[in-house]
């Protein structure tokens, strides 16, 4: 008897590259797709059921496919359709206490993989330069998304404590760009113009939209020999880059500005429905967040096919130029650092011929 693999938020383009991508593993039998609205794109062969995880009828469809693994995908922090913030926190809390609920009461539960975020951490003037999976935050998310998945990790290690018979892993992904990518950071980077806080430079991580679909493979089978795929785990391309790279990169030109103007932004922004620029996103883009990824690879067994720059890349490709060439911007920059106002900062000018690359 093969597997029998639920997955959660199959309407979002992440969860339909999973479903169409796991069920042509050999040792798949059969995969159910799940979320509160219908796809709009396709599943392959595997069966959709219109469900909302925030209501008890989950514990139904577990019981009557016979699910043996569980891979939640419907954490994120970005409503789908003419959903608001508050379906996406209930979304993230209740259906994640509502699933979870079910999974414990399942007799066939075997594995439970959870899709989570370094957000987790959240960025503070103080933060470590670099956070393991052990790591405390120096001060947790106080709203948004961040915080939604604090709530959410709490519950799956209840659950784990409960259901010590149940594998269970916890993914968590920094942010995930690529060319699908569906993301409130994803939306921020195709905006023409962006907004930073003045005085601060923060370093990003980015994981490929493809390297998440792999690495949820490796964590929805049996671990292979000499891996263990159980635990918490950050997911990330090797390497950070910083804001100021990240807009040279897509010849856009940024704007700084005081941090209490940044929260005025964030609020026209999300008024006329450009971008979710929440707290943490701002603190994000203050503070940055760089996370080890060195379970992944000793313990997990994986290596990400793109580096963090290389994942900026594609999904530069595939947001077109910005209002500014990348190779003229570059070009700027360095006649700007190199001018004797400055003294010739040849270290800078380096620097910032390098990045534009």
């Amino acid at each position: 008897m093969g597997k029998v693999v639920l997955v959660t938020g199959v309407a979002r383009q992440l969860g339909g590259r999973f479903v169409r991508r796991i069920q042509k593993d050999p040792e798949v039998e059969r995969v159910i797709g799940v979320d509160a609205v219908a796809p709009a794109h396709p599943l392959g062969t595997a069966e959709f059921v219109r469900a909302d995880i925030r209501q008890p009828a989950i514990g139904r469809v577990l019981a009557e496919y016979g699910v043996d693994t569980v891979v939640h995908l419907d954490v994120t922090g970005q409503a789908l359709g003419s959903g608001g913030r508050t379906a996406v926190k209930e979304t993230n809390v209740i259906g994640t206490m509502q699933l979870l609920g079910a999974c414990q009461k399942s007799p066939t539960i075997r594995r439970l993989v959870v899709k989570s975020s370094t957000s987790v951490y959240g960025s503070a003037p103080r933060d470590p330069a670099v956070f393991t999976e052990t790591t405390p935050p120096k001060s947790l998310p106080s709203g948004g998304f961040a915080k939604d998945v604090v709530e959410v990790e709490g519950y799956v290690r209840g659950f784990a404590r409960r259901r010590p018979d149940v594998a269970v892993c916890v993914l968590r992904f920094a942010n995930i760009l690529g060319p699908g990518a569906d993301s409130p950071l994803a939306e921020y980077f195709s905006l023409q113009v962006l907004p930073t806080v003045l005085g601060y430079d923060p370093r990003l991580q980015f994981v490929h939209e493809d390297d998440v679909v792999d690495v949820l493979r490796i964590a929805t089978h049996e671990p292979r020999r000499g891996t263990l795929n159980s635990g918490t785990f950050n997911i990330a391309g090797d390497g950070v880059l910083t804001l100021s790279q990240c807009s040279r990169r897509l010849g856009r030109p940024t704007v700084p500005v005081l941090l209490p103007a940044i929260r005025w932004v964030g609020t026209a922004l999300r008024t006329v429905g450009v971008t979710d620029f929440s707290p943490e996103q701002i603190r994000l883009l203050t503070h940055g967040r760089v996370v080890s990824t060195a379970q992944m690879r000793e313990t997990l067994g994986f290596e990400p096919g793109y580096t963090t720059a290389e994942t900026f890349a594609d999904f530069a490709r595939s947001r077109g130029a910005g209002l500014l060439p990348p190779e003229a911007l570059a070009g700027a920059v360095d006649r700007i650092a190199a001018s004797p106002l400055l003294g010739g900062a040849t270290n800078t000018t380096h620097s910032a011929g390098h990045d534009a690359g």
